[in-house]
Protein backbone atom coordinates (compact mmCIF):
# COMPACT_ATOMS: atom_id res chain seq x y z
CA UNK A 1 0.00 0.00 0.00
CA UNK A 2 1.06 3.70 -0.56
CA UNK A 3 2.72 5.06 2.56
CA UNK A 4 1.41 8.47 2.54
CA UNK A 5 -2.10 9.81 2.96
CA UNK A 6 -1.56 12.26 -0.16
CA UNK A 7 -0.07 8.69 -2.16
CA UNK A 8 -3.25 6.92 -1.17
CA UNK A 9 -5.19 9.78 -2.10
CA UNK A 10 -3.73 10.16 -5.72
CA UNK A 11 -4.26 6.16 -5.89
CA UNK A 12 -8.11 6.48 -5.39
CA UNK A 13 -8.32 9.19 -7.69
CA UNK A 14 -6.90 7.75 -10.69
CA UNK A 15 -8.81 5.36 -9.54
CA UNK A 16 -12.30 6.50 -9.71
CA UNK A 17 -11.97 10.31 -10.70
CA UNK A 18 -11.46 12.81 -8.77
CA UNK A 19 -14.71 14.09 -8.39
CA UNK A 20 -15.54 11.02 -6.49
CA UNK A 21 -12.61 11.02 -3.69
CA UNK A 22 -13.22 13.46 -0.76
CA UNK A 23 -9.94 14.43 1.39
CA UNK A 24 -10.35 17.02 3.24
CA UNK A 25 -11.87 16.29 6.66
CA UNK A 26 -13.58 19.62 6.62
CA UNK A 27 -15.72 18.01 3.61
CA UNK A 28 -16.36 14.89 5.31
CA UNK A 29 -19.01 16.12 8.15
CA UNK A 30 -21.98 14.38 6.69
CA UNK A 31 -19.86 10.98 6.40
CA UNK A 32 -18.39 10.72 9.96
CA UNK A 33 -20.81 12.64 12.07
CA UNK A 34 -22.84 9.63 13.16
CA UNK A 35 -26.18 10.36 14.50
CA UNK A 36 -25.40 9.63 18.50
CA UNK A 37 -22.38 11.92 18.25
CA UNK A 38 -20.21 9.04 20.24
CA UNK A 39 -17.47 8.83 17.39
CA UNK A 40 -14.95 11.35 16.36
CA UNK A 41 -12.31 9.79 14.43
CA UNK A 42 -11.68 11.08 10.55
CA UNK A 43 -11.92 8.75 7.55
CA UNK A 44 -8.56 8.83 5.56
CA UNK A 45 -10.76 9.80 2.90
CA UNK A 46 -14.23 9.54 1.59
CA UNK A 47 -15.22 8.10 -2.12
CA UNK A 48 -18.10 7.12 -4.31
CA UNK A 49 -18.03 4.58 -7.01
CA UNK A 50 -20.36 5.46 -9.61
CA UNK A 51 -21.35 1.95 -10.71
CA UNK A 52 -20.71 -1.29 -9.25
CA UNK A 53 -17.76 -2.02 -11.33
CA UNK A 54 -15.91 0.95 -9.47
CA UNK A 55 -17.05 -0.80 -6.36
CA UNK A 56 -15.11 -3.91 -7.89
CA UNK A 57 -12.82 -2.05 -8.80
CA UNK A 58 -11.77 -0.37 -5.30
CA UNK A 59 -12.06 -3.49 -3.61
CA UNK A 60 -9.74 -4.78 -5.60
CA UNK A 61 -7.75 -2.06 -5.34
CA UNK A 62 -7.81 -2.19 -1.31
CA UNK A 63 -7.35 -6.21 -1.21
CA UNK A 64 -3.94 -5.57 -2.82
CA UNK A 65 -3.11 -3.26 -1.13
CA UNK A 66 -4.59 -4.27 2.39
CA UNK A 67 -6.40 -0.94 2.91
CA UNK A 68 -9.52 -0.97 5.42
CA UNK A 69 -13.14 0.16 3.66
CA UNK A 70 -16.11 0.56 5.23
CA UNK A 71 -19.22 0.72 3.17
CA UNK A 72 -21.77 3.52 4.05
CA UNK A 73 -25.24 3.80 3.54
CA UNK A 74 -27.05 6.98 4.70
CA UNK A 75 -24.94 7.53 7.92
CA UNK A 76 -28.34 6.73 10.57
CA UNK A 77 -26.78 3.42 12.27
CA UNK A 78 -26.72 3.97 16.06
CA UNK A 79 -23.75 2.06 17.29
CA UNK A 80 -20.82 3.34 15.18
CA UNK A 81 -20.71 0.77 12.13
CA UNK A 82 -20.63 3.27 9.29
CA UNK A 83 -18.03 5.44 10.82
CA UNK A 84 -13.97 4.94 11.20
CA UNK A 85 -12.74 3.49 14.53
CA UNK A 86 -8.87 3.97 13.71
CA UNK A 87 -8.86 7.32 11.43
CA UNK A 88 -6.99 4.69 8.74
CA UNK A 89 -10.29 3.88 7.08
CA UNK A 90 -11.39 4.64 3.49
CA UNK A 91 -15.52 5.21 3.30
CA UNK A 92 -17.25 4.28 1.37
CA UNK A 93 -20.48 5.84 -0.20
CA UNK A 94 -22.96 4.42 -2.26
CA UNK A 95 -24.89 6.88 -3.04
CA UNK A 96 -24.54 7.13 -6.56
CA UNK A 97 -25.83 3.51 -6.74
CA UNK A 98 -29.48 4.32 -6.33
CA UNK A 99 -30.96 2.94 -9.42
CA UNK A 100 -34.55 0.80 -9.76
CA UNK A 101 -33.82 -1.78 -11.82
CA UNK A 102 -37.12 -3.49 -12.54
CA UNK A 103 -40.16 -4.03 -10.53
CA UNK A 104 -42.94 -7.01 -10.68
CA UNK A 105 -45.95 -5.86 -8.68
CA UNK A 106 -48.09 -9.09 -10.12
CA UNK A 107 -44.93 -11.68 -9.04
CA UNK A 108 -44.26 -9.31 -5.67
CA UNK A 109 -41.08 -8.29 -6.16
CA UNK A 110 -38.59 -5.14 -6.96
CA UNK A 111 -34.73 -4.87 -7.85
CA UNK A 112 -33.14 -1.59 -6.20
CA UNK A 113 -29.22 -0.59 -5.82
CA UNK A 114 -28.30 -0.60 -2.70
CA UNK A 115 -28.20 3.54 -2.22
CA UNK A 116 -31.34 4.21 -2.67
CA UNK A 117 -33.45 5.62 0.07
CA UNK A 118 -35.26 3.61 1.89
CA UNK A 119 -38.30 6.65 1.10
CA UNK A 120 -37.71 6.36 -2.40
CA UNK A 121 -38.10 2.49 -2.02
CA UNK A 122 -41.25 3.09 -0.58
CA UNK A 123 -42.81 5.88 -2.92
CA UNK A 124 -41.85 3.34 -5.92
CA UNK A 125 -43.18 0.38 -4.89
CA UNK A 126 -46.70 3.12 -3.74
CA UNK A 127 -46.49 4.06 -7.39
CA UNK A 128 -46.58 0.37 -8.65
CA UNK A 129 -49.87 0.04 -6.27
CA UNK A 130 -47.29 -2.12 -3.80
CA UNK A 131 -45.99 -1.97 -0.38
CA UNK A 132 -42.40 -2.43 0.69
CA UNK A 133 -43.48 -2.06 4.60
CA UNK A 134 -40.12 -2.16 6.32
CA UNK A 135 -40.52 1.06 7.98
CA UNK A 136 -38.14 2.69 10.65
CA UNK A 137 -37.78 6.36 11.27
CA UNK A 138 -34.57 7.57 9.47
CA UNK A 139 -36.62 6.39 6.11
CA UNK A 140 -35.60 9.66 4.42
CA UNK A 141 -31.55 9.00 4.86
CA UNK A 142 -31.18 5.78 5.52
CA UNK A 143 -30.78 3.34 2.18
CA UNK A 144 -31.61 -0.23 1.04
CA UNK A 145 -27.70 -1.41 1.38
CA UNK A 146 -27.42 0.03 5.32
CA UNK A 147 -31.01 -1.41 6.15
CA UNK A 148 -30.10 -4.83 5.00
CA UNK A 149 -26.31 -4.49 6.73
CA UNK A 150 -27.65 -4.11 9.80
CA UNK A 151 -30.80 -6.14 8.91
CA UNK A 152 -32.76 -3.51 10.46
CA UNK A 153 -36.34 -3.95 11.81
CA UNK A 154 -39.02 -0.85 12.68
CA UNK A 155 -42.63 -0.97 13.48
CA UNK A 156 -43.81 -3.72 11.32
CA UNK A 157 -41.58 -6.64 12.04
CA UNK A 158 -44.62 -8.21 13.99
CA UNK A 159 -46.43 -9.30 10.77
CA UNK A 160 -43.96 -8.63 7.63
CA UNK A 161 -40.45 -9.97 9.21
CA UNK A 162 -37.28 -7.72 9.80
CA UNK A 163 -34.69 -6.59 6.54
CA UNK A 164 -33.40 -10.06 6.30
CA UNK A 165 -37.34 -11.96 5.90
CA UNK A 166 -37.95 -8.99 3.23
CA UNK A 167 -35.53 -9.59 0.85
CA UNK A 168 -35.45 -12.35 -1.77
CA UNK A 169 -31.27 -11.88 -2.82
CA UNK A 170 -28.51 -9.74 -3.09
CA UNK A 171 -25.58 -8.85 -5.45
CA UNK A 172 -22.87 -7.96 -3.64
CA UNK A 173 -18.63 -7.27 -4.15
CA UNK A 174 -17.09 -9.62 -2.29
CA UNK A 175 -13.27 -8.29 -0.76
CA UNK A 176 -11.07 -10.36 -3.76
CA UNK A 177 -13.27 -7.62 -6.08
CA UNK A 178 -15.71 -10.84 -7.31
CA UNK A 179 -19.45 -10.23 -8.09
CA UNK A 180 -21.57 -12.34 -6.38
CA UNK A 181 -24.61 -12.20 -8.69
CA UNK A 182 -27.21 -13.55 -6.07
CA UNK A 183 -30.22 -11.01 -7.36
CA UNK A 184 -33.02 -14.22 -7.71
CA UNK A 185 -36.38 -13.73 -6.84
CA UNK A 186 -36.94 -17.24 -6.53
CA UNK A 187 -39.05 -17.93 -2.99
CA UNK A 188 -37.53 -21.29 -2.81
CA UNK A 189 -33.36 -22.20 -3.79
CA UNK A 190 -32.41 -24.79 -1.66
CA UNK A 191 -28.58 -25.10 -3.07
CA UNK A 192 -26.55 -25.04 -0.47
CA UNK A 193 -25.41 -22.46 2.32
CA UNK A 194 -27.47 -19.13 1.59
CA UNK A 195 -24.73 -16.47 1.23
CA UNK A 196 -27.63 -14.14 0.72
CA UNK A 197 -28.41 -14.28 4.69
CA UNK A 198 -24.99 -14.11 5.81
CA UNK A 199 -24.09 -10.52 4.20
CA UNK A 200 -27.74 -9.48 5.33
CA UNK A 201 -26.81 -8.14 9.09
CA UNK A 202 -22.89 -8.73 8.46
CA UNK A 203 -22.55 -4.60 9.00
CA UNK A 204 -20.36 -4.61 5.58
CA UNK A 205 -17.79 -7.14 7.54
CA UNK A 206 -18.50 -9.81 4.79
CA UNK A 207 -18.83 -7.85 1.39
CA UNK A 208 -20.38 -4.75 0.08
CA UNK A 209 -24.05 -4.83 -1.16
CA UNK A 210 -24.26 -3.26 -3.98
CA UNK A 211 -28.30 -4.58 -5.12
CA UNK A 212 -31.25 -6.50 -3.33
CA UNK A 213 -34.43 -8.06 -4.18
CA UNK A 214 -36.70 -7.28 -1.99
CA UNK A 215 -40.38 -8.38 -1.65
CA UNK A 216 -43.27 -6.53 -2.79
CA UNK A 217 -47.05 -6.96 -0.90
CA UNK A 218 -50.27 -5.74 -1.64
CA UNK A 219 -50.91 -2.37 -0.31
CA UNK A 220 -54.01 -2.50 2.43
CA UNK A 221 -57.81 -1.36 1.69
CA UNK A 222 -57.46 0.58 5.24
CA UNK A 223 -55.60 1.08 8.23
CA UNK A 224 -57.11 1.01 12.18
CA UNK A 225 -55.16 2.89 14.68
CA UNK A 226 -55.82 3.64 18.32
CA UNK A 227 -53.77 5.58 20.66
CA UNK A 228 -54.46 3.11 24.09
CA UNK A 229 -54.47 3.98 27.52
CA UNK A 230 -52.80 1.56 29.48
CA UNK A 231 -52.67 1.01 33.02
CA UNK A 232 -49.04 -1.11 32.89
CA UNK A 233 -46.91 -3.11 30.62
CA UNK A 234 -48.69 -6.03 32.14
CA UNK A 235 -51.96 -4.90 30.94
CA UNK A 236 -50.58 -4.54 27.54
CA UNK A 237 -49.33 -7.83 26.97
CA UNK A 238 -52.99 -8.84 27.54
CA UNK A 239 -54.48 -6.15 24.97
CA UNK A 240 -51.60 -7.76 22.61
CA UNK A 241 -52.84 -11.27 23.20
CA UNK A 242 -55.82 -10.42 22.70
CA UNK A 243 -55.85 -8.09 19.15
CA UNK A 244 -53.45 -10.65 18.25
CA UNK A 245 -55.86 -13.24 18.16
CA UNK A 246 -58.66 -11.39 16.68
CA UNK A 247 -56.50 -9.76 14.26
CA UNK A 248 -53.73 -12.55 13.26
CA UNK A 249 -50.80 -11.47 10.43
CA UNK A 250 -53.70 -8.14 10.14
CA UNK A 251 -52.32 -6.51 13.44
CA UNK A 252 -48.75 -4.92 12.02
CA UNK A 253 -48.02 -2.09 15.08
CA UNK A 254 -48.08 -2.86 18.69
CA UNK A 255 -46.05 -0.26 20.44
CA UNK A 256 -45.68 0.58 24.25
CA UNK A 257 -44.46 3.79 25.41
CA UNK A 258 -44.76 5.52 28.76
CA UNK A 259 -46.30 8.89 29.30
CA UNK A 260 -43.05 10.04 30.21
CA UNK A 261 -42.09 10.10 26.37
CA UNK A 262 -45.35 11.64 25.73
CA UNK A 263 -44.53 14.97 28.17
CA UNK A 264 -41.42 15.81 26.79
CA UNK A 265 -41.93 16.04 23.33
CA UNK A 266 -44.74 18.34 24.41
CA UNK A 267 -42.61 20.09 26.69
CA UNK A 268 -40.07 20.67 24.17
CA UNK A 269 -42.98 21.78 21.68
CA UNK A 270 -42.21 18.52 19.22
CA UNK A 271 -45.98 17.44 19.04
CA UNK A 272 -48.78 20.17 18.76
CA UNK A 273 -51.16 18.26 20.87
CA UNK A 274 -51.16 15.06 22.86
CA UNK A 275 -52.92 11.71 21.12
CA UNK A 276 -54.15 10.47 23.93
CA UNK A 277 -57.66 10.70 25.07
CA UNK A 278 -56.40 11.47 28.68
CA UNK A 279 -53.18 10.95 30.61
CA UNK A 280 -52.20 7.20 31.91
CA UNK A 281 -48.97 5.81 33.02
CA UNK A 282 -48.48 3.75 29.63
CA UNK A 283 -49.78 3.94 26.03
CA UNK A 284 -50.02 1.41 23.33
CA UNK A 285 -50.36 2.44 19.56
CA UNK A 286 -51.70 -0.47 17.67
CA UNK A 287 -52.41 -0.39 13.89
CA UNK A 288 -54.20 -3.39 12.05
CA UNK A 289 -53.82 -2.99 8.24
CA UNK A 290 -57.05 -3.91 6.50
CA UNK A 291 -56.66 -6.64 3.24
CA UNK A 292 -58.61 -6.19 0.24
CA UNK A 293 -61.57 -7.75 1.14
CA UNK A 294 -61.06 -8.15 4.90
CA UNK A 295 -62.77 -7.74 7.63
CA UNK A 296 -63.28 -4.20 9.23
CA UNK A 297 -63.56 -2.35 12.91
CA UNK A 298 -61.57 -5.50 13.74
CA UNK A 299 -59.52 -2.61 16.11
CA UNK A 300 -62.86 -1.17 17.24
CA UNK A 301 -64.38 -4.33 18.33
CA UNK A 302 -61.54 -5.80 20.22
CA UNK A 303 -61.56 -2.13 22.01
CA UNK A 304 -64.90 -2.38 23.33
CA UNK A 305 -64.65 -5.86 24.60
CA UNK A 306 -61.57 -4.72 26.63
CA UNK A 307 -63.46 -1.52 27.79
CA UNK A 308 -65.86 -4.07 29.15
CA UNK A 309 -63.88 -6.41 31.00
CA UNK A 310 -62.31 -3.05 32.56
CA UNK A 311 -58.75 -3.95 30.46
CA UNK A 312 -58.90 -0.66 29.47
CA UNK A 313 -59.83 2.39 30.11
CA UNK A 314 -59.51 4.81 27.33
CA UNK A 315 -58.35 5.45 23.97
CA UNK A 316 -58.08 6.90 20.92
CA UNK A 317 -59.33 6.12 17.26
CA UNK A 318 -57.72 7.61 14.14
CA UNK A 319 -60.54 9.02 12.16
CA UNK A 320 -57.96 10.81 9.42
CA UNK A 321 -55.13 10.55 7.80
CA UNK A 322 -53.71 13.64 9.64
CA UNK A 323 -54.85 11.46 13.14
CA UNK A 324 -53.15 8.49 12.24
CA UNK A 325 -49.92 10.72 11.36
CA UNK A 326 -49.93 12.55 14.57
CA UNK A 327 -50.03 9.18 16.54
CA UNK A 328 -46.84 7.74 14.15
CA UNK A 329 -44.88 11.01 14.74
CA UNK A 330 -45.38 11.20 18.23
CA UNK A 331 -44.01 7.25 18.51
CA UNK A 332 -41.41 7.52 15.86
CA UNK A 333 -40.22 10.80 17.81
CA UNK A 334 -39.71 9.14 21.34
CA UNK A 335 -36.05 8.66 20.88
CA UNK A 336 -35.13 12.50 19.59
CA UNK A 337 -37.42 13.89 22.58
CA UNK A 338 -34.73 12.04 24.92
CA UNK A 339 -32.01 14.31 23.34
CA UNK A 340 -33.63 16.93 24.00
CA UNK A 341 -34.25 16.08 27.61
CA UNK A 342 -31.00 15.83 28.41
CA UNK A 343 -28.53 12.97 28.53
CA UNK A 344 -29.73 9.63 27.71
CA UNK A 345 -28.38 6.23 27.96
CA UNK A 346 -29.70 3.58 25.77
CA UNK A 347 -30.14 -0.02 24.96
CA UNK A 348 -31.58 -1.66 22.18
CA UNK A 349 -32.93 -5.41 23.49
CA UNK A 350 -34.91 -7.80 23.04
CA UNK A 351 -36.46 -10.75 24.90
CA UNK A 352 -39.85 -13.30 24.77
CA UNK A 353 -42.86 -11.09 24.32
CA UNK A 354 -44.00 -12.60 27.37
CA UNK A 355 -40.92 -11.41 29.24
CA UNK A 356 -40.98 -7.78 28.14
CA UNK A 357 -43.38 -6.60 31.58
CA UNK A 358 -40.11 -8.63 33.86
CA UNK A 359 -37.62 -6.89 31.77
CA UNK A 360 -39.10 -3.36 32.63
CA UNK A 361 -39.98 -3.81 36.17
CA UNK A 362 -36.72 -5.52 37.25
CA UNK A 363 -34.87 -2.72 34.77
CA UNK A 364 -35.97 0.23 36.31
CA UNK A 365 -35.71 -0.71 39.61
CA UNK A 366 -32.18 -1.98 39.18
CA UNK A 367 -31.54 1.62 37.43
CA UNK A 368 -32.98 3.78 40.49
CA UNK A 369 -31.06 2.13 43.10
CA UNK A 370 -27.64 2.65 40.35
CA UNK A 371 -28.71 6.45 40.07
CA UNK A 372 -31.20 8.15 42.01
CA UNK A 373 -33.87 10.36 40.25
CA UNK A 374 -33.24 8.47 36.81
CA UNK A 375 -35.90 8.86 34.66
CA UNK A 376 -36.66 5.58 32.39
CA UNK A 377 -38.16 5.99 29.13
CA UNK A 378 -38.76 1.91 28.03
CA UNK A 379 -41.02 2.10 24.57
CA UNK A 380 -40.67 0.07 21.21
CA UNK A 381 -41.82 -2.65 19.48
CA UNK A 382 -43.80 -5.20 22.20
CA UNK A 383 -45.11 -6.96 19.24
CA UNK A 384 -42.04 -8.77 19.11
CA UNK A 385 -39.87 -8.08 22.53
CA UNK A 386 -37.88 -5.57 21.51
CA UNK A 387 -37.21 -2.35 23.56
CA UNK A 388 -35.71 0.51 23.46
CA UNK A 389 -35.01 0.63 26.98
CA UNK A 390 -33.55 3.87 27.70
CA UNK A 391 -32.81 6.10 30.80
CA UNK A 392 -32.80 9.74 30.95
CA UNK A 393 -30.76 11.97 33.11
CA UNK A 394 -32.07 13.07 36.73
CA UNK A 395 -33.56 16.75 36.79
CA UNK A 396 -30.27 18.78 37.45
CA UNK A 397 -27.47 16.14 36.60
CA UNK A 398 -24.54 17.29 34.70
CA UNK A 399 -25.20 15.17 30.93
CA UNK A 400 -21.16 14.47 30.91
CA UNK A 401 -21.10 13.30 34.74
CA UNK A 402 -24.34 11.14 33.79
CA UNK A 403 -22.98 9.43 30.67
CA UNK A 404 -19.48 8.64 32.09
CA UNK A 405 -21.43 6.81 35.00
CA UNK A 406 -23.49 4.49 32.59
CA UNK A 407 -20.94 1.39 32.88
CA UNK A 408 -22.55 -0.49 36.00
CA UNK A 409 -26.09 0.34 34.46
CA UNK A 410 -25.63 -0.82 31.08
CA UNK A 411 -23.81 -4.17 33.19
CA UNK A 412 -27.08 -4.56 35.18
CA UNK A 413 -29.41 -4.30 32.14
CA UNK A 414 -27.27 -6.50 29.86
CA UNK A 415 -27.59 -9.27 32.91
CA UNK A 416 -31.45 -9.44 33.12
CA UNK A 417 -31.80 -9.33 29.79
CA UNK A 418 -29.53 -12.53 29.14
CA UNK A 419 -31.38 -13.56 32.54
CA UNK A 420 -34.38 -13.24 30.47
CA UNK A 421 -33.10 -15.56 27.61
CA UNK A 422 -32.68 -11.96 25.77
CA UNK A 423 -30.39 -10.40 22.91
CA UNK A 424 -28.34 -7.58 23.83
CA UNK A 425 -28.91 -6.24 20.23
CA UNK A 426 -32.07 -6.20 18.89
CA UNK A 427 -32.11 -4.22 15.76
CA UNK A 428 -29.18 -1.75 15.58
CA UNK A 429 -26.67 -4.57 15.69
CA UNK A 430 -23.30 -4.57 17.00
CA UNK A 431 -20.91 -1.80 15.57
CA UNK A 432 -18.03 -0.89 17.44
CA UNK A 433 -20.09 0.14 20.19
CA UNK A 434 -20.60 -3.54 21.33
CA UNK A 435 -17.65 -5.55 20.57
CA UNK A 436 -16.12 -6.46 23.34
CA UNK A 437 -20.25 -7.41 24.67
CA UNK A 438 -20.40 -9.27 22.23
CA UNK A 439 -17.15 -11.25 22.99
CA UNK A 440 -18.36 -11.90 26.55
CA UNK A 441 -22.02 -13.09 25.91
CA UNK A 442 -21.97 -14.62 22.34
CA UNK A 443 -22.08 -18.63 22.12
CA UNK A 444 -18.75 -20.06 21.87
CA UNK A 445 -19.55 -22.25 19.46
CA UNK A 446 -20.95 -19.43 17.46
CA UNK A 447 -18.64 -16.99 17.75
CA UNK A 448 -15.66 -19.09 16.63
CA UNK A 449 -17.72 -19.71 13.49
CA UNK A 450 -18.20 -16.41 13.11
CA UNK A 451 -14.47 -15.72 13.16
CA UNK A 452 -14.07 -18.59 10.72
CA UNK A 453 -16.47 -16.99 7.96
CA UNK A 454 -14.57 -13.47 8.35
CA UNK A 455 -11.23 -14.94 7.97
CA UNK A 456 -12.58 -17.25 4.71
CA UNK A 457 -14.35 -14.12 3.15
CA UNK A 458 -12.23 -11.32 3.89
CA UNK A 459 -8.73 -13.27 4.85
CA UNK A 460 -7.18 -9.48 4.65
CA UNK A 461 -9.66 -7.78 7.13
CA UNK A 462 -10.43 -5.05 4.61
CA UNK A 463 -14.06 -5.03 5.04
CA UNK A 464 -14.88 -2.95 8.14
CA UNK A 465 -12.34 -4.21 10.43
CA UNK A 466 -12.55 -4.14 13.97
CA UNK A 467 -16.26 -3.78 13.73
CA UNK A 468 -18.92 -7.27 14.80
CA UNK A 469 -15.65 -9.04 15.54
CA UNK A 470 -12.52 -7.64 17.00
CA UNK A 471 -9.49 -7.61 14.99
CA UNK A 472 -7.81 -10.73 14.96
CA UNK A 473 -4.65 -11.93 13.23
CA UNK A 474 -5.44 -15.29 11.13
CA UNK A 475 -3.68 -17.79 13.41
CA UNK A 476 -5.71 -17.11 16.18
Amino acid sequence: MPNKPSQIIASLESLLGTSNVISKVVDMAAFINEPRKRFFTPALAVVSPRDVAGVQKLLRWANEHKAALIPQGGNTGLVGAQVPLSGREIIVSLKHLNAVRSLDAADGHMVVEAGLTLLSAHEVAEKAGALFPLTIASEGSATIGGVLSTNAGGTQVLAYGNARALCLGVEAVMADGSLYNGLSALRKDNTGYDLRDLLIGAEGTLGIITAATLKLFPRPQAFETAWINIASPETALQLFQRLHEAAQTSLTAFELMPRFGVDIQLRHKMIERDPSASPSPWYVMAEISVPKGGKADVLTAVLETAFESGLIEDATLATSLADRQDMWNTREQMSESQSREGASIKHDVSVPVSAVPELIARGCAVAEKIIPGIRPCPFGHLGDGNMHFNFTQPMGADPKAYMESAGPLHEAIYEIVLDLGGAISAEHGIGQLKVELLEQVKDPAALGAMVAIKQALDPNNILNPGKVLKDRNVSE
